[in-house]
């Protein structure tokens, strides 16, 4: 038999909801850390934008950045279209 065969595949794995993009009682997406092998939280990516019903879900289970969180101060960009 020749072709091709195509197979979806998934993995996952846990990871802490670092920060937020929006406001905290209104989250837009979530962005995600995993601890390294120092114990030190690093950025790992983040979800897509949430629905309005997800953000006001998760708003229960979130809550203010303690002093000195690893990311405190970052400025998020998106990147532009080119032209």
């Amino acid at each position: 038999m020749r072709g091709w065969q195509k197979y979806k595949t998934r993995e996952a794995t846990e990871a802490v909801a670092g920060a937020v993009t929006g406001a905290l009682s209104a989250p837009r997406a979530l962005l995600l850390g995993r601890y390294d092998d120092a114990g030190r939280l690093q950025y790992a990516g983040r979800t897509t934008n949430l629905a309005q019903a997800a953000g006001t879900a998760v708003t229960q289970m979130l809550g203010r950045a303690r002093r000195g969180h690893p990311w405190t101060g970052w400025t998020l960009t998106r990147p532009r279209n080119p032209p």
